[in-house]
């Protein structure tokens, strides 16, 4: 497996699951453009500063990429912490919106949505999640969610589990249309430094029931490899699926 030549954006490049990415895309051969709010912490070929939550601040970051990009990773995300607008704002709609004003310049390339094991409700809500991903833009969705509110104490939840319904109906019309292969990831708990906020978001019930029934968390170089593959052209024929990388948790839940 290799990326080399190619050129890869990732978002959230500068901590957690997205320097790694940053990193191991760098090692196999890629030129490795970072998007984030703070200065990267690992070697990049480009850095592009932008907020997330903001779609001026995206449209103004995609106008400073490549005109032609092999892969995009979106790694950036906030922790259910973060008031539901935020988190609404980062985890699903700047997304996406990067995302969507990228698909000219991603032709016959790939984008990995970094997902959740947490999201493996979406069939509970999928009408909901398909009436979100059919807004067409930003504003759209949020106008959406503004007549839709979504609980703080599970909207982390609720916008990965919009994320991967999002990645899948998108994903089959960029494929079709576009050539772009559109794929998740759906990790389970990754020691990085916003671990213990899941840990505060999730009660420590819940986090001691579940420790119970796994391994450990993952360590984010275990995360990145599953990332990498989806980018490469070893995943030419992989199009709009959710792949769990949680060490068993989704198989200790069917």
């Amino acid at each position: 497996m290799t990326l080399q030549g190619k050129t890869i954006v990732v978002t959230g490049a500068s901590s957690g699951i997205g320097s790694e990415v940053a990193r191991l895309a760098r090692f196999h051969g890629a030129r490795v453009i970072g998007m984030d709010r703070n200065d990267p912490m690992v070697s990049l070929d480009g850095f592009v500063r932008v907020d997330m939550a903001d779609p001026a601040s995206i449209d103004r970051a995609a106008g400073e990429l490549p005109q032609k990009i092999d892969a995009l990773v979106n790694c950036a995300g906030v922790s259910g912490l973060a008031d539901r607008d935020v988190v609404a704002r980062v985890n699903y709609l700047g997304l996406r919106h990067l995302t969507e004003s990228l698909v000219g310049a991603l032709k016959g390339g790939a984008v990995v949505n970094v997902a959740s094991i947490l999201g493996y409700d979406w069939p509970q809500r999928l009408d909901a999640h398909k009436a979100l991903a059919a807004t067409e833009s930003f504003a759209q969705g949020a106008d959406w969610l503004a007549a839709n509110p979504v609980p703080q104490e599970t909207c982390y939840q609720y916008f990965k589990e919009a994320l991967i319904v999002w990645t899948k109906k998108r994903g089959y019309e960029l494929f079709m249309q576009h050539d772009i292969r559109m794929n998740a990831v759906a990790p389970g708990p990754v020691m990085t430094p916003i671990l213990g906020e899941f840990v505060q978001m999730l009660g420590e019930e819940r986090v001691a029931a579940d420790a119970a029934n796994i391994k450990r968390p993952a360590i984010p170089d275990e995360i990145a490899p599953p990332v990498i593959f989806l980018c490469s052209d070893a995943a030419r024929w992989v199009a709009g699926i959710s792949l769990p990388v949680d060490g068993g948790i989704d198989a200790l839940y069917t």
